[in-house]
């Protein structure tokens, strides 16, 4: 009998043996009833159920109204901005925990922040209802809102992240689970030319690069996919290494960010939760944001990582459970990168 084929019958002897002795994983029971995670509001999937997990705290309330908030980042004095997009507004709140307006819109609700290297603040905003957005800068003092890419453009502008050249690449939050009319684009340091990276896809919506700016990040609203982007250049990608690498359960991903590590976290709209990523795209941890149990702040749809610290804070709303919407707090596997 050759080699290869007493491997094979090893290995079916093995399967079987694992089968007979009760090794497999299945659960037989008389009948189905309810478990502590089957009756949760929102169970976390089998599969992820062993992951670390940290619970956060509370940290901030925003507002006891049922607002909607997104896009956090820090800024190098420490103030953690973020968006009212049921207000319009972008916010600031500084580390002694005062929170004031930074800028409103008057049409547009803001969700996406990211700095330029030069300290300028970069704001995605959009209008779902005219299914239309813009993305637009504000000097250092928060003056002078002037459009990088205007309403007319065509593009819905989700979230937006800077490479180390200067240039940036945006979510098009365009399309539904039949139309993939959406993508992934970039636009260059002279900010005179966007550039398809990732077309048709549906909602495109967080992004994130690799502490060395070589993996692109991106989610995928409303198909529930983590896309793992190896760039050759800025506007091309590489074949190899370019792949799905998750396809979420449940409700829905949103914003990211990447620690030094090169982990990244995901917050996942609808579970109250943060999961964390390996550099592979592998799952590794998860931020749980309380209350989500029993079916509260579950709204969570962007996280910050505080510069050269572990300290992940989340934003959330409760919707419409009566608690309002605020920030949470845990500590996480990697560091935070500076915001420019």
């Amino acid at each position: 009998m050759k080699l290869k084929t007493k491997f094979v019958f090893l290995c079916w002897g093995l399967l079987s043996l694992i089968t007979e002795t009760g090794f497999s994983q299945t659960a037989y029971v008389d009948e189905l009833s309810y478990g502590s995670q089957s009756r949760n509001t929102v169970p976390i999937p089998p599969s992820e159920q062993m992951l670390q997990t940290v619970v956060a705290e509370t940290w901030f309330e925003v507002t006891k109204e049922n607002h909607s908030l997104e896009g956090a980042i820090f800024d190098s004095d420490g103030n953690l901005l973020f968006c009212d997009v049921t207000e319009r507004c972008v916010l600031r709140l500084t580390p002694d925990k005062q929170l004031s307006v930074v800028v409103r819109f008057e049409t547009l609700s803001p969700g996406g922040l990211a700095f330029h290297k030069d300290g300028r603040l970069f704001i995605a905003a959009i209008d779902m209802d005219r299914k239309e957005g813009g993305i637009f800068v504000l000097n250092k003092d928060s003056s002078g809102m002037q459009p990088i890419i205007n309403t007319e453009a065509g593009y819905m502008p989700n979230d937006l992240v800077f490479d180390a050249a200067g240039g940036f690449y945006f979510t098009d939050f365009r399309g539904t689970l039949t139309e993939l009319n959406g993508g992934v684009y970039y636009v260059s340091p002279d900010f005179s030319s966007v550039t398809s990276v990732l077309p048709r896809l549906s909602m495109a919506n967080g992004i994130a690069l690799s502490p060395d700016g070589r993996t692109l990040w991106v989610t995928e609203f409303a198909r529930n996919l983590l896309h793992k982007v190896t760039l050759k250049t800025a506007t091309a990608f590489s074949p190899v290494g370019t792949t799905v690498a998750y396809h979420f359960i449940g409700p829905a991903p949103d914003s990211m960010r990447s620690d030094t590590d090169g982990n990244v976290y995901v917050a996942i709209y609808g579970q109250g939760r943060v999961l964390v990523f390996s550099p592979h795209g592998i799952p590794v941890g998860q931020v749980l944001l309380p209350g989500r149990e029993k079916g509260h702040n579950l709204l969570s749809t962007s996280l910050a990582l505080y510069p050269g610290t572990t300290d992940l804070y989340a934003v959330t709303s409760d919707g419409e459970r009566g608690m309002g919407a605020g920030i949470f707090h845990a500590r996480v596997f990697g560091k935070g990168l500076s915001p420019f």
